[in-house]
């Protein structure tokens, strides 16, 4: 995930963190087939999932295995209002 653009939506495709780590991204809608907006690329990957916004580690995104979506369908509204917060890597 840490490789795609800002802006881009795209479909998460397989999670290839270690069980536990790939468990609680589950928990927080990180899902096989979820949609995600990457918000920004800087020192964490932030990412708009089911309304809001998490950060990761750049370490932690590389484990998330993404495919892009058609840009018709990747115009998200940047502008609600969401929690933002950053997981360590286990």
């Amino acid at each position: 995930m840490n490789q795609v653009k800002a802006g881009t939506a795209v479909r998460i495709k397989q999670l290839a963190a270690p069980p536990e780590v790939s468990h609680r991204l589950r928990e927080l809608g990180f899902c096989e087939e979820q949609q995600v907006r990457l918000v920004s690329t800087h020192v964490n990957v932030i990412c708009q999932v089911c309304n809001a916004r998490l950060g990761l580690s750049h370490q932690l995104a590389e484990t998330i295995l993404v495919e892009p979506l058609p840009s018709a369908t990747s115009a998200t509204s940047a502008t609600s209002a969401a929690a933002t917060a950053v997981l360590p890597v286990a």
